[in-house]
């Protein structure tokens, strides 16, 4: 499998502006710029995508182990906060909320963390990644 998404870039760092597009145009020549990075401007920016892209997978992971584990989750909810630090990514903070019937908390706990460090997005990232899981 192969994914492709295109950025497009006019001009200078702080006045320039761009847009990316993914193949399946879910992006579809979305506006990022300086302000949308640094500031409150409208558009996306690196970082988002890669909270993304780190919450979509670590859930789907997640549900994989705990289908393969028995249980069927009624509702994962994930949200990953990536943290830039004086001018390096340093963090991505996975924030989890489930439920998931008939199982204990000490196997939900065991099962995320283990989707944590194993799903693909997890692997390719070197920084630090933690999670805080409540079973609802």
């Amino acid at each position: 499998m192969r994914r492709k998404a295109t950025a497009l870039w006019n001009g200078n760092l702080k006045e320039g502006k761009g847009n990316l597009t993914t193949d399946s145009t879910v992006l579809n020549e979305t506006q990022y710029s300086f302000s949308t990075r640094f500031e409150d401007g409208v558009g996306t920016n690196p970082e988002e995508l890669l909270a993304a892209a780190h919450a979509g997978c670590f859930t789907m992971q997640l549900s994989a182990f705990l289908t393969e584990a028995g249980f069927v989750p009624d509702e994962l909810k994930t949200v990953s906060t990536i943290v830039f630090e004086n001018g390096a990514i340093v963090r991505s903070e996975l924030e989890l909320t489930a439920k998931v019937p008939s199982i204990d908390n000490t196997k939900f706990q065991e099962l995320a963390q283990k989707a944590k460090d194993n799903c693909p997005v997890s692997k390719a990232f070197s920084f630090e990644k933690t999670l805080q899981a409540t079973l609802l």
